[in-house]
């Protein structure tokens, strides 16, 4: 029976910080979208390549998403650069890390007289550090843009209401609701990415030669459907931060 890890397995130290295979892949997903970004920047032309077509295709996909639920093409177009990278971080280290040599390539540990397999590279993904990690910075320069978009004052007075007990209540309800998104954020890709993972190496070990090939082709669209609803969900949340409660109860009014 192959062995399963949850946490991430140490390759080694940088200063005293654990470096692990999960974060080594994380890494190199950075270091192939940098590479790619300026390959494109370099070769922009008014008469695209074939490269800066599907470029142009996903972004022009993508930014219609975001119209639905920002409302207009300005404001999806301003939080675009955050919700295009975060989608593409995720969907490049899903996809990459059910790629052959990605978990079956690396060296043997011996601890206490045992051995142990440990791989060179791991979804990052399938490490709730990393998730946990995408979460808080999401969540972060989502209250980042409310303030730059309605003001500190008014963006705190979500939270922090004086008014009266119900309206204080409330405001300590949605300062909670703040935590529950990085936890709900983390561990929702976590797990599915986890759980593909480990699907993926007992269906390998059971029957090496053409099952886990139906299995393959699920986790490839189950990576994308996870990224792109990390990536929804976090437009959802900016649409909602950068609205004030007053305006919203204005348009309400007007509809009616």
């Amino acid at each position: 029976m192959p062995h399963i890890e949850i946490a991430a397995e140490q390759l080694t130290t940088f200063f005293g910080l654990p470096i692990t295979n999960a974060l080594l892949t994380s890494w190199v997903v950075v270091g192939l979208l940098v590479a790619i970004a300026l390959l494109l920047h370099n070769r922009a032309s008014l008469i695209p390549n074939a490269l800066q077509n599907v470029a142009e295709f996903f972004m022009e996909s993508f930014l219609t998403l975001m119209e639905g639920v920002l409302g207009s093409r300005d404001t999806a177009e301003k939080y675009f650069p955050l919700v295009g990278t975060i989608f593409l971080f995720i969907l490049t280290s899903n996809w990459l890390g059910i790629l052959p040599g990605i978990g079956s390539v690396g060296f043997f540990e011996h601890i206490g007289g045992e051995s142990r397999f440990v791989p060179l590279f791991r979804s990052a993904a399938s490490d709730l550090n990393m998730t946990l990690a995408l979460a808080t910075i999401t969540v972060f320069l989502i209250h980042v843009m409310a303030v730059g978009a309605i003001g500190i004052r008014k963006h705190a007075a979500k939270f922090f209401s004086f008014k009266g007990p119900i309206e204080f209540f409330v405001g300590i309800l949605e300062l909670v609701s703040e935590f529950a998104k990085i936890i709900s954020f983390s561990f929702r890709l976590f797990g599915n990415i986890f759980a593909g993972e480990v699907l993926l190496v007992i269906t390998g070990f059971l029957a090496p030669y053409g099952a886990p090939i139906p299995f393959l082709m699920l986790e490839i669209f189950v990576g994308f459907v996870q990224a792109l609803v990390f990536a929804m969900l976090t437009v959802v949340f900016i649409s909602i931060a950068v609205s004030h409660h007053g305006e919203e109860k204005e348009v309400e009014v007007a509809h009616h």
